[in-house]
């Protein structure tokens, strides 16, 4: 297992912007290359008629690590982020996940559905990625990563007991809430959430 990371890979949420983790990677002093990747069709990415359904996100993710990597993943992102780290355990070495909406059953945690104001004020968003649900619960065991979990208490789409349901669950998580952070927290905290990220990809 390789401890140190030689790539740094920043997803953004359901906004796909790529411009997201910026700010704080830019304040990074982590010397692994740093590859901002976007969602075809979402943000400034183009659309790809090849990607059709949920996993072919997973699939661009998976291609980009070729080499020791860290997933950095925003929202929506964490998600396509834990699909890609059980896929190829043997060279991610980090997950760093912020405000994740998924991976857990998050109507039974208070969170709220994101999803229907989303895709009023996104119409070109296709329909599969809105619709796309899955409980990663049974399979959070097989992540042995170690994972640093930025939540904000101040986030109704996902709320702190969504981070503290994937704490118990990831066996090598932490987890660090920001007392007024929302949904956003990772941009706009920057200053604050890249040294943490700093100390984790740190860690062995």
């Amino acid at each position: 297992m390789y401890s140190s990371p030689s790539k740094l890979l920043f997803l953004p949420g359901a906004s796909g912007s790529t411009r997201f983790w910026r700010p704080a990677a830019d304040l990074l002093v982590h010397p692994a290359q740093k590859v901002h990747v976007g969602w075809p069709g979402l943000g400034s990415t183009p659309a790809d008629p090849g990607v059709t359904r949920f996993a072919d996100l997973v699939a661009r993710v998976v291609a980009e690590i070729d080499q020791p990597a860290a997933l950095v993943a925003q929202s929506m992102g964490g998600v396509i982020a834990m699909l890609a780290a059980l896929e190829r355990p043997e060279l991610v070495t980090h997950l760093v996940l912020t405000a994740t909406s998924g991976g857990v059953n998050m109507e039974s945690l208070g969170a709220q559905d994101w999803r229907p104001m989303f895709a009023e004020a996104n119409l070109f968003v296709p329909q599969w990625f809105i619709d796309y649900r899955e409980d990663l619960t049974p399979r959070l065991a097989e992540l042995r990563t170690p994972t640093l979990l930025l939540w904000g208490d101040d986030d109704p789409v996902s709320p702190v007991s969504v981070g503290q349901r994937l704490a118990a669950l990831l066996p090598r998580a932490e987890l660090h809430v920001f007392p007024g952070g929302d949904h956003r927290l990772a941009k706009i905290l920057a200053a604050e959430v890249a040294p943490l990220i700093d100390r984790h990809l740190a860690k062995g």
